[in-house]
């Protein structure tokens, strides 16, 4: 498989008044065009990950790394200028709350049009047409409709599908999605993740996808990151995660709750302070 891309130990620091938090320590993974989950606790490094690839880490936050190699290309060699045509064009990212990626007083439609008009240069009418074929392509019924309403007029589920029309009508090669379904109820998330593996499949995108649902995650991805206090702590096959190792991946999977079983206390994960310095 054609590597994507190349993440070779990533530290991403941020300094305080009191002292130097380590988000990230020594991250290393690699993809092709496939479905990569990262999954593990808030606070776990997931999404500063993720965003450390795009160069949105604002100071005080400092990124280094032995290298960053997407495409071939070092995003950490390269200019402001460069990384900017990289950002939305080749890589794009979805964010979770469409709620604050969304901008109240535009229209969603002018949304998707200007990010399409930026990254194409594409006139107004070309930019509509495209962006009407786009929603279409999420499965938005009535997209004429859609075009011209607000966000506050959309759904939840709605605005997930818009947001992703909008990250996908530049025709990315990778697709960041950061806990795309964590607000949606059960029925409108599978409708989610088919319109996400069917739009991976039909244009040969990566997908990296953020969430704190192992089973989700399992079921849906290729492979699984897990992660903790920074550091990766195993990365498996998604059909194997029943089969993972790692102590804390093993917790992780004993505290999820069964139908099969009778309810009673859930486990408690027990914390090993060697996994920290990123030993089993």
């Amino acid at each position: 498989m054609e590597t994507l891309l190349d993440v070779r130990n990533l530290r991403v620091t941020f300094r305080t008044q009191k002292e130097t938090v380590e988000a990230v320590r020594g991250v290393s993974f690699s993809m092709g065009r496939e479905k990569l989950g990262i999954v593990g606790e808030s606070g776990s490094g997931k999404s500063v990950t993720c965003r450390s690839l795009l160069g949105l880490i604002r100071p005080p936050g400092r990124v280094a790394a032995d290298h960053l190699l997407f495409d071939g290309l070092d995003l950490l060699q390269i200019d402001s200028r460069r990384m900017q045509h990289i950002r939305g064009r080749r890589i794009a990212m979805v964010m979770q709350d469409p709620k604050y990626s969304l901008n109240p007083v535009m229209t969603v439609g002018e949304q998707i049009a200007e990010a399409y008009r930026i990254h194409a240069r594409a006139s107004r009418p070309e930019a509509r047409r495209k962006t009407i074929e786009m929603l279409e392509a999420v499965r938005i019924r009535h997209p004429d409709q859609v075009y011209d309403a607000y966000p506050h007029q959309v759904s939840g589920g709605m605005g997930q599908r818009i947001m992703i029309a909008m990250m996908l009508i530049p025709g990315p090669d990778l697709l960041i999605a950061d806990e795309p379904t964590s607000a949606l109820d059960v029925t409108v998330q599978l409708q989610l993740l088919a319109i996400l593996d069917d739009l991976v499949q039909e244009r040969g995108m990566g997908l990296v996808f953020i969430s704190h649902d192992l089973n989700l995650v399992a079921s849906f991805c290729d492979r699984i990151i897990i992660m903790y206090a920074g550091r990766i702590m195993e990365i498996c096959e998604a059909r194997d995660l029943h089969k993972a190792r790692h102590p804390y991946t093993r917790g992780l999977l004993h505290c999820l709750p069964r139908l099969d079983t009778p309810p009673g206390e859930l486990p408690v994960l027990q914390r090993d302070p060697a996994w920290e310095e990123g030993t089993p």
